[in-house]
């Protein structure tokens, strides 16, 4: 391959007979530079680097190339390898894989390729890729020219054809079962590390709930054709598809139905009106008569009706939930089936979050914008959205207006569900006061409050609730250490936080039971130690009474403590025995100076 300075228009691409060829002549006489060529090639073994032979033929001739490739021997007359870097173990060969995949150059492919790939010399080197992205990688990390493509392209559909062959000491069964290994590991962490997979199952239960509206109503619809023939007035008076079915199952043969059954109509149907209408159609009602064996396979299909309408009730109740922990600000704003219907089709929260509020607002409208656009009508101004209840509560000629607010809602609420480390509904909340007052303005005129002062104020809660959190956390880890060290070390479960939390609260309780009687004890003290002073005059006897008590108080009050703390840690009880004995014994030593005191005024007076 020849490249030139400057650009020609003019240029000659000719081939002489035999083994003769004129090179590429440029009319305008331009300097021409011969490019080496490698290709670089991932397989599952390791990366391989070829270097490509007669590059100027190959890029003239591209059809002999593709014709080529499936011939070993015209294949190895073009193409020869290089250097071989094998992985060294499956786990180097998934790194490697994620790198690529990634596009991003790995540290064995880098040291690869500075040791084998040529720098400096005449020919200017040029390195194939297979993958522009890779490219991009490589150029910024070595700086060298990259081709994708074209013959690359080729020569990379060749190598994969033969590179067994190309590689010495490598078989076809060993390198199928590396691809093989690899492919399965790869797959494995994709699934197992995949970042949408709590969104993955809100997609699934809003597709589900769907479907299950739809086949509610189709077999309550074939229920109803077919009751109808014996029991035709029963259409009128119930409406409900769910509450029709289970009327069906209880009334069974019409002309069975009694004023017994009155009661039980009356718990279906809840309303007592309801009810007698029933029992007073099917006295004069003038359906056909049913077979018994018809009448069983009603009932058994009625109930399956009843049994699917329960089971979508729970999965309403699971979706709610799911919700409330992958985006609880979409959710307080637009609610749980909207927000989890914007989620399916962007396909996970992270691409809805990547989403402006202009595609927001008419996601779901696609066919309706594609066909204003051919016709050059008037664009849709609402897609999934228009389920939300604010559009509905708005003025006809507001409805744009509010879509378009609440879609610029529904982008703030989805990138905070997205990007926050703290699941909350503040912000949801928040947004949700928004668009009620921006419907309110709409209405009556009333200015709504700034976002800037909305925003502080749900900034301000959601720190006082990571503070709270943060609090009742480290109570929990202090109390898990006291009570159990190796369940805090292994990690907190939900679990052991509630039961956790129920420990923290007993043990404040107790705590403050014993700040208590110290106080009461600290008090008593201060007490003997004020009453000492007139007890002196009385002598000897009284003292040794109040030593008596005092010390009878003390030992009481250590009993008292120990009871109390019976649930402490030994050493904790090692601990406070060791504070008790060094108190007793600095009371006996503020007390012998006071006896020596007195032994002394008896001995003047006496000698008196």
């Amino acid at each position: 391959m020849w490249q030139s300075a400057e650009t020609c228009e003019r240029r000659l691409f000719c081939r002489g007979a035999g083994s003769e060829r004129t090179r590429s002549v440029c009319c305008c006489r331009d300097l021409l530079i011969m490019v080496l060529l490698h290709v670089l090639f991932e397989h599952a073994a390791g990366y391989a680097l070829f270097a490509v032979k007669e590059v100027e033929e190959i890029g003239m001739l591209l059809p002999q190339v593709e014709e080529s490739v499936l011939s070993i021997g015209k294949f190895n007359s073009m193409v020869s390898l290089a250097a071989f870097f094998p992985f060294k173990s499956a786990q180097a060969a998934l790194e490697n894989m994620n790198a690529i995949s990634e596009g991003v150059v790995h540290a064995d492919l880098k040291l690869f390729l500075e040791t084998n790939l040529p720098r400096s010399g005449k020919k200017k080197a040029v390195l194939g890729v297979s993958d522009a992205k890779i490219g991009a990688a490589l150029q910024e990390e070595f700086s060298i020219s990259i081709q994708t493509g074209g013959v690359v392209a080729e020569i990379g559909r060749g190598v994969r054809l033969h590179f067994h062959s190309l590689v010495k000491g490598l078989t076809a069964q060993a390198a199928s079962k590396a691809q093989l290994g690899l492919g399965h590991s790869y797959s494995r962490a994709k699934v197992k590390f995949n970042v949408n997979r709590a969104d993955n199952m809100i997609i699934q239960s809003i597709a589900l709930l769907d479907q299950l509206d739809k086949d509610i109503n189709t077999f309550s619809m074939r229920v109803r054709e077919w009751y109808g023939y014996h029991f035709p007035e029963l259409i009128k008076i119930v409406s409900e598809n769910s509450m029709y079915c289970r009327v069906a199952q209880l009334i069974g043969n019409r002309k069975e139905l009694s004023e017994e059954s009155l009661e039980s109509l009356e718990e279906v149907v809840m309303d007592s009106a309801k009810a007698q209408a029933i029992l007073e159609a099917s006295r004069s009602s003038m359906g056909m008569d049913i077979s018994p064996i018809d009448l069983i396979n009603i009932e058994r299909f009625s109930n399956r009706v009843v049994s699917l309408a329960a089971y979508r009730l729970e999965l309403q109740e699971y979706l709610r939930s799911k919700m409330s922990q992958v985006a609880p600000n979409l959710a307080a704003l637009i609610g749980e089936v909207v927000g989890a219907r914007l989620i399916s089709h962007a396909g996970s929260l992270t691409n809805l979050a990547k989403y402006p509020a202009s595609t927001v607002q008419i996601l779901g409208a696609e066919k309706a914008l594609f066909r204003a656009l051919k016709t050059r009508g008037n664009t849709p101004k609402y897609g999934l959205i228009f389920h939300s209840t604010f559009i509905g509560r708005a003025a006809a000629k507001n409805k744009g207006r509010i879509s378009r607010y609440l879609a610029n809602k529904c982008t703030i609420a989805s990138r905070i569900d997205c990007f926050s480390e703290l699941p909350t509904s503040v912000f949801g909340d928040k947004l949700r006061e928004q668009v009620e007052e921006r419907l309110s303005f709409y209405e009556t005129g009333e200015l709504p409050r700034k976002n800037v002062d909305v925003m502080k104020e749900a900034v301000k809660e959601v720190m006082d609730l990571i503070t709270e959190a943060s609090q009742t956390l480290k109570l929990i880890k202090v109390q898990l250490r006291i009570t159990d060290p190796l369940k805090s070390r292994s990690g907190l479960d939900l679990t052991v936080l509630s039961l956790a939390s129920l420990k923290v609260e007993n043990g404040e309780a107790e705590t403050t039971v014993v700040k208590k009687k110290k106080k009461k004890q600290a008090a008593e003290e201060m007490e003997v130690q004020e009453e000492e002073a007139p007890a002196a005059e009385n002598g000897a006897e009284e003292t040794s009474k109040k030593k008596k008590k005092r010390k009878s108080d003390v030992e009481e009050a250590a009993a008292a403590e120990n009871q109390v703390e019976e649930t402490d840690t030994p050493a904790k009880k090692k601990k406070k025995q060791k504070t008790e004995t060094v108190e007793t014994e600095a009371a006996e030593e503020a007390e012998t100076p006071v006896t020596e005191k007195k032994k002394k005024k008896k001995k003047r007076e006496n000698a008196d």
